[in-house]
C-alpha cells in the first residue's frame, strides 16, 4: 500500500513564498517517491477563516504545478470525528474543561511567550488533581474550552530532516486546548484525528510546528488510535529581522506576484535555490522534483531579502 502525505492549507489568509516552499517540498517528495497525497482544508479557526481563500490556495497552487490525489477535505464540513474523540478523551480523565483567559494564564504563571511568539505555558490551574472521567452527558461542545492532560517526562521522536528531538511538554506547555470557546476542535485534536482517519503516515511541515508532534503523538495514544508517522520539519522563510514572513515585510503572497505577472516558473527557481538545488534560475515544478534532493536541504531557515523581490518582478 502506497504512503500517503497531505498537502493542508488553511484558508485564514493568502500563500505566501514561505507556505509555497513547503508544499513544494512535500509535492516533491510525494512524487518523488510514490506517495499519494491527499488536500485538506483546515478550516476550523473559526473567524479567522475568510471567505474564498481556500479556493484562491487551490489555485495558486495549480499554478505552481501542483496537484493532489484525494481531496478537497473540509475540516469544517463533519464535526462528528472530533466531538466523539473529546468525548473519549475526557470519558478516560484526560481531557477538562478550561475557560482561563491568556491573560489570567499570563498572571498565574508569569511566563513569557515561548519561540512562537503566540503560547505561554499553563501552570495548570483547572487541572483536576487525579484523573477525572467526565461522561459524555456533560462534556459541554458549546461553550467551554478543553485541555488535554499532558504526560510529564521528555519525549523522544527522531525528525527525518532535523534529527532527534527531545520535548518535555509539561514544562515547555503545559497542557494545551484542544476544544476552543467557539465548539471547534483546535489544531491539535483535529490533526491527530483526521491523519489516523485518512491514513496519513508520512507529514511535512514547518518546524515552527516541532512541538506539535509530541502534542499529537500522546493525543493519538490517549485515543488509541494508529499514529505512527515518520515526520521532515522543514526550515522557514523569514524577514530580514529574523521573524517570520508576514505583511510587515512587504507583499510576498504568491497572489501578488502572479497579479504582477511573475511566472510560476520564476518563483519555483528562487524556492529552489532556498532548497538546495543551486543557483537560481526558472524552472517548472516538475524540473523541480526531479533535482530535489532533501539532503541537500540547508538545514537554517531561508531569509527573505529585498534582492529576492527584485529577481522576481525583474522584466529582462
Amino acid at each position: 500500500m502506497a504512503h500517503r502525505t497531505r498537502l493542508a492549507p488553511s484558508p485564514t489568509g493568502a500563500l505566501h513564498l514561505g507556505n509555497a516552499q513547503t508544499f513544494l517540498v512535500n509535492w516533491a517528495m510525494a512524487r518523488q517517491q510514490g506517495w499519494r497525497i491527499v488536500l485538506r482544508i483546515e478550516d476550523l479557526d473559526g473567524p479567522r477563516v475568510k471567505h474564498g481563500a481556500d479556493r484562491d490556495a487551490m489555485e495558486l497552487l495549480a499554478w505552481l504545478g501542483i496537484d493532489w490525489d484525494q481531496g478537497p477535505f473540509y475540516q469544517s464540513h463533519n464535526l462528528a470525528p472530533y466531538q466523539d474523540a473529546l468525548r473519549l478523551l475526557a470519558a478516560r480523565g484526560l481531557a477538562y474543561p478550561c475557560n482561563c483567559t491568556r491573560s489570567e494564564i499570563e498572571a498565574a504563571s508569569r511566563s513569557a511567550p515561548h519561540a512562537d511568539e503566540h503560547e505561554l505555558c499553563y501552570p495548570g490551574t483547572c487541572r483536576p488533581a487525579e484523573l477525572t472521567p467526565i461522561s459524555a452527558s456533560d462534556v459541554d461542545l458549546d461553550a467551554c474550552g478543553w485541555r488535554f492532560r499532558v504526560e510529564p517526562g521528555e519525549q523522544a521522536f527522531v525528525d527525518q530532516f532535523a534529527g532527534e528531538q527531545r520535548i518535555d511538554l509539561s514544562k515547555s506547555v503545559g497542557d494545551f486546548q484542544i476544544w476552543t470557546k467557539g465548539g471547534l476542535p483546535s489544531y491539535q485534536l483535529a490533526v491527530v484525528v483526521d491523519d489516523a482517519g485518512q491514513g496519513i503516515d508520512r507529514i511535512v511541515r514547518g518546524n515552527d510546528l516541532v512541538t506539535s508532534t509530541p502534542r499529537q503523538q500522546q493525543i493519538a495514544a490517549a485515543l488509541g488510535v494508529e499514529y505512527s508517522p515518520q515526520f521532515w520539519h522543514l526550515p522557514l522563510v523569514r524577514g530580514e529581522d529574523g521573524k517570520r514572513l508576514a505583511k510587515r515585510h512587504g507583499d510576498t503572497r504568491l497572489a501578488h506576484y502572479r497579479t504582477l505577472g511573475v511566472p510560476a516558473e520564476r518563483v519555483i527557481g528562487l524556492l529552489a535555490e532556498w532548497c538546495g538545488i543551486g543557483p537560481r534560475e526558472p524552472m517548472t515544478a516538475e524540473e523541480l522534483s526531479a533535482r530535489f534532493q532533501i539532503e541537500r536541504m540547508p538545514a537554517g531557515d531561508v531569509t527573505f531579502l529585498a534582492a529576492d523581490d527584485a529577481w522576481l518582478t525583474q522584466t529582462s
